[in-house]
């Protein structure tokens, strides 16, 4: 049995620390050395979750490739049970610039599925009668697997997405809200909206997430329940996993018992530790565990 599944989402992060964002316009900016490590969503909320000391797994397709090397490596690293099927366009990739205040812009490349999905459906839904909490990210190759993977959810089981800086109204992010019975979404391009989204998403639990400014909690329509943000326990030194981590603090809060709300004040806490480490391989005793 496993306490999380993570479905999709696993890729690497190329990172670049810059002077600012945006970037001057000139032809060239010394940075400092220009590091390659394990990346993208579904690898964030997989290695917080392990670090919180719940028991991961994660599926997910990568390339035969330096990149998708890069990712078996780290995985090997934490002991996270890991389901991989290949790739033939390669490894998911993201270009991250980060300036001096740890905020980050990531340019994302995301090797679109092309074709049936890679896993039977049997597969992917055995995998999820075997957690306590399944998490879903936004992978093109899993949408043919969504109504399959909601009806084999044994009762008591949640199923959570990351819909990250959606709109409210792109069409691709949808069917993936719709499947959830919690969403993840950034407030970025949201704005005043996520209250309307919420009650469009009722009865789903909507968690809006406004980096320093915190995060509300909406339970459909109402006013929605204010996440004070945390301080972060030492220097900022890189954002990039925050949300990824937020989520997992949720995930594993909720899995010992906590309320909704007091889950996310405590996945505040592990974001803002979070954000203290440079990349997502987090050292053991630097995310809170209660």
């Amino acid at each position: 049995m496993y306490d999380l599944l993570v479905i999709g989402g696993l890729g690497v992060d190329v990172r670049v620390r810059v002077p600012a964002i945006p970037l001057p316009a000139v032809d060239s900016v010394p940075v400092d050395p220009i590091d390659l490590r394990i990346g993208n969503t579904g690898a964030g909320v997989a290695l917080a979750g392990h670090a919180l000391g719940l028991r991961v797994a994660v599926i997910d397709v990568i390339g035969a490739d330096p990149a998708g090397d890069v990712v078996r490596a780290a995985l090997a690293r934490t002991g996270v049970h890991a389901v991989l099927g290949d790739a033939p366009a390669g490894t998911r990739r993201s270009v991250n610039l980060v300036d001096p205040a740890g905020r980050r812009m990531s340019l994302y490349d995301p090797r679109p599925w092309q074709g049936p999905p890679p896993f039977p459906a049997g597969e992917v839904t055995a995998l999820a009668r075997r957690a306590a909490h399944v998490h879903l990210s936004i992978m093109d190759w899993t949408l043919p697997l969504l109504p399959a993977l909601r009806a084999a959810l044994p009762d008591g089981v949640a199923l959570s997405t990351d819909l990250h800086d959606w709109d409210g109204a792109n069409a691709y992010h949808r069917p993936f809200a719709e499947v959830a019975d919690v969403v993840f979404v950034s407030g970025v391009r949201l704005g005043a909206g996520a209250g309307a989204l919420a009650t469009a998403l009722a009865p789903r639990t909507v968690l809006v997430t406004r980096g320093a400014d915190g995060a509300e909690v909406h339970h459909g329509a109402g006013d929605p329940t204010p996440v004070p943000a945390a301080a972060p326990p030492a220097p900022v030194v890189d954002t990039n996993g925050a949300g990824d981590a937020f989520a997992a603090g949720v995930i594993a809060g909720r899995l010992r018992g906590a309320a909704l709300t007091d889950a996310a004040s405590y996945a505040a806490r592990v974001a803002a530790a979070a954000c203290t480490h440079d990349g997502m391989e987090y050292p053991p005793g630097l995310l809170p565990r209660r």
